[in-house]
C-alpha cells in the first residue's frame, strides 16, 4: 500500500534537512505556501510540519515561522543532552565543586567505617528516612526560614526524586499545573511521563505575573502551581516578599498545591522567608545537597503539608523504597558539623566570583542573572538562531543549552543559558570569550 502523501511528503523534507540540502536556519514556507506549492491542504501542510517538529528537524517559532533546526547538536541540549565530550567545556550544566571537598569525602568514610551503627546502614531504611537524620534536616532547614516537624521532612535520592514522588503523590494525569514560561527542564520532563497540563505564566523581571496566575486560576482547573521563588532557574530571580504573600493568598483561594523548588536558594543571602514557611499546609518543599555540596551525594528531602506525608512515603517505596544509608549517614553528618554550611558559604563566594567574571567578559551583552548564581541569561536578537550558535560553539568544544528545554509556551526564545559552575576560573575565562565572539559575530553583528 502506498504511504499518504504527507508522509511521503515528510520524509522528502526530513532527507533535504539530514542531507544538508535545507541549511540549518532556513527559513521554510509558510503553511499556505507549503500547500500551494504542493498541492496539498493548508492542514495538511501544518501536519507536515508539526511531525517534522516532532523528529527534531525543524522549530517553529510563533510570529517568525518554521525553521530548519541545526541537527549537529542534541536539540536544545538541556536535560537531553548527550555526555559532554572529554575536551569540551561543560557550559550546559552545573556540578560545582570546590578544592578539598574527596579529601572532606574521605573524613567522613573514616568516621562512618568507625561508627558503631555501621551495621544498620547495611539493612533497609525506613522509608521516609531514619528519624534521627530527618531531625538533622529539620534543624538545617531553620537557618533557612522554615520550622517543620521532622515527621513532614521525607528523604529523598535529590532534589529530582522529590519533585518525582510530590507529583506522584499530590497530582493525576491531566493536572493543570501552571509553571513560569521559562522553567527547570526537569519538571518538564515529569510533566511529560505523568502527563500533566502545563500552563504557562508569563514572569516579569523579579517573578511570575501574578495578575495573569490569577486569571489563569478563574479560566482554568488549576491544580498547583510550580514555582522557583528564591533563585530561579534559568532567569535568576528572587521574588519579593510581597509578592510570595499574594502567590499564596491566590493559592489558597482557588484551592491549589504550591510545590516550591529551593535547590539553588543556598546561594542567596538572606532571602525573603520560603514560600513553605507561611504555608506549610499547602506546600511541598523541595530540595537537597546536589548543588550545595556535590553532585553526586544524591541526598535530598521534601517538606510536606502533613495529610499528604503518607502519600509521599508510598510514592518513595514505589520508585527507591529509600535513600541509600551510606550517603545520607554522611550528609546528615556534615548537616551537624557545620561542613554543609561552610561548603555553601564557599559556593556563594564561588558563585559571585563566576558571575562576576561572566559580566565582565560579556560586557556589553544583556545578561540576565543573580548576582551570587552559577548560570547567566543570554537573550538574542530576534532574528538570531541560538541553534545555529550552539552548534557553532559546539565545534569549538563548548557545550551550551538553548532556550528550548526551558520553554513551556508555544514561543521560544532565541537565547543561551550559560552555565558557569562546571570548570575552572581560567578555563571560564578564555571559554566565555569565545562565546562572546561567536555571539558578536554570529547574532550581533
Amino acid at each position: 500500500m502506498a504511504a499518504p502523501r504527507y508522509k511521503t511528503l515528510v520524509d522528502a523534507l526530513a532527507s533535504d534537512i539530514r542531507t544538508g540540502r535545507l541549511a540549518a536556519g532556513m527559513r521554510l514556507p509558510t503553511h499556505r505556501g507549503l500547500a500551494a506549492r504542493e498541492g496539498i491542504a493548508v492542514v495538511t501542510a501544518t501536519r507536515v510540519y508539526a511531525e517534522l517538529e516532532a523528529m527534531g528537524l525543524v522549530s517553529r517559532e510563533q510570529g517568525r515561522g518554521t525553521f530548519v533546526r541545526d541537527i549537529a547538536v542534541p536539540a536544545g541540549h538541556g536535560i537531553d543532552q548527550q555526555v559532554v565530550a572529554a575536551d569540551a567545556v561543560d557550559l550546559n550544566f552545573n556540578y560545582p565543586s570546590l578544592p578539598g571537598q574527596a579529601d572532606l569525602l574521605r573524613q567522613a568514610l573514616r568516621e562512618v567505617a568507625t561508627s558503631g551503627d555501621l551495621d544498620s546502614l547495611l539493612c533497609y531504611q525506613p522509608h521516609r528516612g531514619r528519624p534521627q537524620d530527618r531531625a538533622a534536616i529539620a534543624r538545617h532547614l531553620r537557618r533557612r526560614g522554615i520550622t517543620p516537624d521532622a515527621d513532614q521532612i521525607l528523604i529523598v535520592n535529590g532534589a529530582q526524586h522529590g519533585l518525582a514522588v510530590t507529583v506522584m503523590a499530590a497530582l493525576n494525569a491531566g493536572d493543570v499545573v501552571a509553571v513560569d514560561t521559562l522553567t527547570y527542564p526537569g519538571f518538564k520532563v515529569l510533566a511529560q511521563a505523568f502527563h500533566l497540563d502545563l500552563e504557562p505564566v508569563p514572569t516579569s523581571a523579579d517573578g511570575p505575573n501574578l495578575d495573569a496566575f490569577e486569571k489563569l486560576c478563574a479560566t482554568r482547573p488549576v491544580r498547583a502551581i510550580y514555582t522557583m521563588p528564591t533563585l530561579h532557574n534559568p532567569l535568576g530571580w528572587v521574588m519579593p516578599a510581597a509578592d510570595r504573600t499574594r502567590l499564596i493568598e491566590i493559592a489558597r483561594q482557588h484551592g491549589l498545591l504550591i510545590i516550591e523548588d529551593a535547590a539553588y536558594a543556598y546561594l542567596v543571602e538572606d532571602p525573603p522567608p520560603p514560600l513553605a514557611a507561611s504555608a506549610p499546609d499547602i506546600t511541598f518543599y523541595v530540595s537537597g545537597l546536589s548543588k550545595s555540596v556535590a553532585t553526586g551525594l544524591r541526598v535530598g528531602f521534601v517538606v510536606a503539608p502533613p495529610s499528604t506525608a503518607p502519600s509521599l512515603e508510598r510514592a518513595i517505596r514505589a520508585t527507591t523504597w529509600n535513600t541509600p544509608a551510606l550517603t545520607t549517614a554522611i550528609a546528615c553528618r556534615w548537616l551537624e558539623d557545620g561542613t554543609v554550611d561552610h561548603l555553601e558559604a564557599k559556593k556563594r563566594d564561588d558563585a559571585k566570583a563566576r558571575q562576576a567574571l561572566a559580566r565582565h567578559e560579556l560586557a556589553g551583552l544583556p545578561l540576565i542573572g543573580h548576582p551570587s548564581s552559577y548560570f547567566t541569561w543570554l537573550p538574542l536578537p530576534d532574528d538570531a538562531r541560538a541553534d545555529r550558535l550552539t552548534a557553532t560553539l559546539a565545534r569549538q568544544h563548548i557545550s551550551v543549552s538553548t532556550a528550548e528545554p526551558f520553554t513551556t509556551s508555544k514561543h521560544t526564545p532565541q537565547a543561551l543559558r550559560l552555565a558557569l559552575g562546571s570548570t575552572d576560573l581560567d578555563r571560564l575565562q578564555s571559554t566565555l570569550r569565545t562565546v562572546r565572539r561567536v555571539a558578536v559575530e554570529d547574532a550581533y553583528a
